[in-house]
């Protein structure tokens, strides 16, 4: 056994001969606690000690002024030996692209870092349902945060995706960070070119080891799409809600993070899912999507996206000079607007300056739900007048990748237009339902 403490905490345990996972007693003034010595992170401080309770919760312990008396000594971790993959020629084959994200992760102890699991037998050994569904391979990328992805990032999965797809892979999933996750679902909606196998982005608001993971659910249902699955687009495949029950499959273009920490984060916008899947089947919720084609896929890789657009958000009261410098510092500007797609009346004039200098200039509405309509009042009027291109009902990011999407292939300005007004991916609804509107959380 080993004691994995440093310094004060290390010299105060191993003088009493405590070592990591022996039951102790620790008495501090009125106070008792009882449980099992959980390995502290190297990096930490020295001062504490960490015990899980009898309850479940670990709780850590000021070392100054404490009596530890040693119950029982711990067991050495017997870590089983993982079964090698078996390939199974009655299931489709389909590859695990790992970006990072907390769904392929564990918590290494010696640092307290989360870490990447680094085979897929490990991922099988946690969710061995899906050696029932899918022949699963890792395909690692890169392990990255979300927020600290780039365009190029971007353009390396899509480059992925496409190997994978044309070596003869049923579909794809990307194991990814959720906070980024529609970003990415999207760009590869514009990048991935005559579609005609799933590619299913997935993630985890909880890690894997924790009792309330959702990962597990999100990885069978993922699997289960890209195995069996009618739709071929670039979707997200998370909880549809609070509950361990079901996943949503949510179109890439119309899928938002919209909670910071529950497990039915990622909803859709401005439409409804387009199917809902269990443990054990999935069912389809709309006759909307572009449909799976058997055979090679024939999948076109198109990355030429132009990363140098900005995303701006107005506010009351925002300065004209951050638009001019949005104009002079960038190739596009996409205006997430107020309302209808409105801006302070003060910055229409630098708005129609940037459009004259043949940087395209589009607008949405930061109301999420909804299209903009820039025919209603007169600030709208203005705008068009300004020569601004109207973004539908795309949401803000959406039409910031889209606008990158069209830069990289031209500057000519009413071919930019053209692009922009033009349903590529799902990204442009014909008309919304009054009825297509946010989950009311209590």
């Amino acid at each position: 056994m080993t004691l994995h403490y440093k310094g004060k905490a290390k010299r105060i345990l191993s003088s009493l001969g405590v070592e990591d996972y022996d039951r102790i007693r620790i008495r501090k003034g009125s106070l008792v606690y009882e449980g099992i010595v959980i390995p502290r992170p190297e990096i930490f401080d020295d001062e504490h000690v960490i015990l899980k309770l009898d309850s479940g919760y670990n709780v850590g312990i000021y070392l100054d002024g404490v009596e530890i008396e040693v119950l029982e000594k711990g067991k050495p971790i017997q870590r089983r030996e993982i079964p090698s993959l078996r390939f199974r020629e009655d299931l489709p084959y389909v590859p695990l692209i790992v970006t990072g994200g907390t769904i392929t992760s564990r918590v290494d102890y010696s640092t307290g870092a989360v870490i990447s699991h680094e085979k897929p037998e490990e991922l099988l050994d946690i969710v061995p349902e899906l050696a029932e569904i899918v022949n699963i391979d890792y395909v690692p990328l890169f392990a990255e945060f979300s927020e600290n992805l780039t365009p190029d990032h971007w353009r390396k999965i899509a480059k992925a995706v496409y190997d994978e797809l044309r070596k003869g892979a049923e579909g794809a999933i990307i194991a990814h960070g959720t906070d980024t996750m529609h970003f990415t679902a999207a760009a590869l909606a514009f990048m991935l070119r005559n579609l005609d196998k799933p590619v299913i982005l997935v993630g985890s608001q909880r890690s894997i080891d924790r009792p309330s993971t959702d990962a597990i659910l999100n990885l069978i249902a993922a699997a289960r799409m890209a195995a069996q699955g009618p739709i071929a687009e670039s979707v997200i495949v998370m909880h549809g809600s609070p509950h361990d029950d079901y996943a949503f499959v949510i179109r890439g273009v119309k899928a938002r993070k919209l909670h910071t920490s529950r497990r039915d984060a990622f909803q859709p916008v401005n439409e409804p899912p387009i199917a809902k899947v269990t443990r054990e089947k999935i069912e389809l919720l709309s006759n909307k999507f572009n449909p799976r084609r058997e055979g090679r896929s024939q999948v076109e890789l198109d990355d030429r996206l132009e990363p140098n657009v900005a995303l701006l958000h107005v506010w009351p009261g925002m300065p004209e000079d951050m638009l001019r410098y949005a104009g002079e510092r960038f190739k596009g500007v996409v205006i997430a607007g107020t309302g209808l797609g409105h801006v302070p009346r003060w910055l229409i004039p630098t708005v129609g300056e940037i459009v004259s200098s043949g940087v395209p200039v589009v607008v949405t509405s930061q109301c999420l739900f909804g299209r903009v309509d820039l025919q209603v009042y007169e600030t709208g009027r203005r705008l068009l007048v300004a020569g601004v291109i109207p973004g539908g009902d795309m949401l803000p990011e959406v039409a910031l990748i889209k606008l990158m999407y069209a830069l990289g292939h031209t500057s000519d300005m009413e071919e930019i237009r053209r692009i922009m007004q033009t349903n590529i991916a799902g990204e442009l609804g014909a008309h919304l339902g009054l009825n297509v509107f946010p989950p009311c959380w209590r």
